[in-house]
């Protein structure tokens, strides 16, 4: 048995369903979970693997803790100046 992943258009799925029904003894169709929750999950799990490797690798620039609450503090101020804009 072989996994396949289709991505197929909503106006076309009816067609489509119609195109295999005559091999549903031999195609088993399986909705993912992942995208219907989350229609970027595979992209959004790509970009988390990215930061990972680039995390490890030491390519990206972490912050210590004291770094990034100095960070968050600048933010929060400029946050609340602006809400008042």
């Amino acid at each position: 048995m072989q996994t396949l992943t289709l991505d197929i258009q909503d106006n076309f799925m009816q067609d489509f369903q119609h195109i295999i029904e005559k091999y549903k003894d031999k195609i088993t169709i399986k909705k993912d979970k992942n995208i219907e929750y989350d229609p970027h999950f595979y992209e959004r799990k790509k970009d988390l693997e990215q930061i990972i490797e680039e995390s490890e690798n030491g390519t990206m620039e972490l912050l210590s803790q004291e770094q990034y609450d100095k960070e968050m503090d600048v933010f929060f101020k400029d946050l609340k100046a602006n809400e008042n804009i």
